[in-house]
C-alpha cells in the first residue's frame, strides 16, 4: 500500500554497499561516496537526477556534509538519527516524499569507521551513553549499551523461561547464514557451546551474543513508479513502513521485554496488506541476540514470550522456516556503528535474486525491522518483488 495521502507507488531499484570489513584506507565520507555511486549505478540512474538524500552518522550536519561532498545540492533532505533504525524510518519518510511528488529520485546512504577509528584510538569502545537529559541520572551506574540489552535478557529470562541456550543459537543461525557469504567478516562455524564459552561481557551476555566492529557503508535509491522503467535493475516494492519509539532511559521502559516494533510492525503489515505468516525473508537488526528474539516476537512471528523456543533447530538458518539476517547479520557480517542500510541492502539482494549460496528460493515478500538506542526506536518496512 502507498504511503497515505497518495497513490504513487515507490520501488527501490539500487543497492549496493560500499568496501566493507576491515577498512583502513577510506574516511567515512569515501565510504558514503563509494556506496552511493555503487547503488546509482546498479539502478543505472545518473548522480545529476538525484533530487532527495538522505543521510546520518557522520555528525552535527550529517546531510549536508555529505550531499556536498558528493557535489549534491538536492531540494529535499532528511537526516532522521534514531540510532540503527534510522533508515528505516527514512524509508518511510521518503515514501511520504515521493508519493506526494516533492521528489522523485531518493538515495539513502551511510557509511562508518567504526573499527578504524577504534584502532586508531579516535572512538572510545566503552559505549557508556549520556551525561546530559534523563541521561544523567542512569550514567553514575555505568550503563553501558550491551548493559541494557543484558537487563532485557535476564526480564525475558526471568519471566518467561528462555534459556541463554536459546538466545545463542540466535548467534549460532547467524554464523551459519555468514558461512555461506563471502563477504562476511566471520564465516568460521560456532556451536551453543562457543558463544557461552567466549569471555562475558555483560551477564548474561558473552562475546558472541555481541554484534562485531567493522567498517563499511551502503545505499539504496529510491524512485516513484513512474521512473522504474528506465531503471537498469527490477523493482523491488515498498508496500508498507510503520515507524515507532519508546524510551531514553531504562526506568522509563514500561516492559523490558517488549521491542516498540509492536507498533511500528503492526503498521507496516496493515499498510502492506499482509501478516507474518506471508514473510519469505527477514532481516533484523541484530545488535545483540536479544534484539532479535524481542523483534521476531513484536514483529508478530511467534507469540511473546515464545521467542526462545521460536529460534531452536535452526528455524532462522538459510534453508529453514525462516530464514533471517541472511548475510549474518551484525553478529558475524558487518556491523559498522549503526547497520539498518544493510538490512534494506540485503532485503533487496534477496528479492531479487542475487545472493548466490545464501539465496533464499522464491523469495517475494521480505521484513527489515531496524532497532535504535536500547530498544528505543523501531522502523518496520515489507518490501516486494512484485
Amino acid at each position: 500500500m502507498p504511503a497515505r495521502g497518495g497513490s504513487r507507488r515507490v520501488a527501490i531499484v539500487g543497492a549496493a554497499l560500499s568496501d566493507c570489513g576491515r577498512v583502513d584506507d577510506r574516511t567515512v565520507y569515501e565510504l558514503h561516496q563509494q556506496a552511493t555511486a555503487r547503488a546509482l549505478d546498479d539502478a543505472g540512474v545518473d548522480l545529476s537526477e538525484v533530487d532527495g538524500f538522505m543521510s546520518t552518522g557522520t555528525g552535527l550536519l550529517a546531510p549536508i556534509e555529505v550531499a556536498d561532498y558528493l557535489h549534491l545540492r538536492p531540494r529535499w533532505v532528511d537526516g532522521t538519527n534514531v540510532g540503527g533504525s534510522a533508515w528505516e524510518f527514512m524509508v518511510e519518510h521518503a515514501t511520504a516524499a515521493i508519493t506526494a511528488g516533492m521528489v522523485d529520485v531518493v538515495v539513502i546512504t551511510y557509511g562508518s569507521t567504526t573499527r578504524a577509528d577504534l584502532k586508531r584510538g579516535l572512538r572510545r569502545a566503552d559505549l557508556t551513553f549520556g551525561g546530559r537529559g534523563a541521561e544523567q541520572y542512569e550514567l553514575p551506574y555505568g550503563h553501558t549499551l550491551i548493559a541494557r540489552y543484558a537487563m532485557a535478557a535476564r526480564r525475558h529470562m526471568h519471566q518467561y523461561g528462555t534459556t541463554v541456550e536459546q538466545l545463542a543459537e540466535i548467534a549460532v543461525s547467524a554464523r551459519f547464514n555468514a558461512s555461506l557469504n563471502p563477504d562476511a567478516y566471520y564465516r568460521d562455524p560456532i556451536t551453543v557451546d562457543d558463544v557461552q564459552a567466549s569471555p562475558m561481557m555483560a551477564d548474561p551476555l558473552t562475546k558472541l551474543h555481541c554484534c562485531i566492529r567493522s567498517d563499511g557503508g551502503g545505499s539504496v535509491v529510491r524512485v516513484g513508479e513512474d521512473r522504474v522503467p528506465d531503471c537498469r535493475r527490477p523493482p523491488v516494492w515498498v508496500l508498507g513502513t510503520g515507524e515507532a519509539v519508546s524510551h531514553t532511559t531504562m526506568s522509563e521502559w514500561e516492559d523490558f521485554t517488549e521491542s516498540p516494533c509492536v507498533r511500528s510492525g503492526a503498521l507496516a503489515f496493515e499498510r502492506a496488506g499482509v501478516g507474518p505468516e506471508d514473510v519469505d525473508v527477514c532481516q533484523l537488526y541484530d545488535s545483540f541476540t536479544p534484539t532479535v528474539l524481542l523483534t521476531l516476537e513484536g514483529l508478530g512471528f511467534c507469540p511473546k514470550g515464545e521467542g526462545g523456543p521460536f529460534v531452536a533447530d535452526g528455524r532462522l538458518r538459510v534453508g529453514g522456516a525462516l530464514p533471517t539476517n541472511t548475510d549474518g547479520g551484525g553478529l558475524s557480517c558487518c556491523h559498522p556503528g549503526m547497520r539498518g542500510i544493510f538490512l534494506l541492502v540485503e532485503a533487496v539482494r534477496q528479492l531479487r535474486g542475487e545472493c548466490g549460496d545464501r539465496q533464499v528460493p522464491g523469495a517475494e515478500l521480505a521484513c527489515v525491522n531496524g532497532t535504535g538506542g536500547w530498544f528505543s526506536s523501531a522502523g518496520t518496512v515489507i518490501l516486494g518483488s512484485a
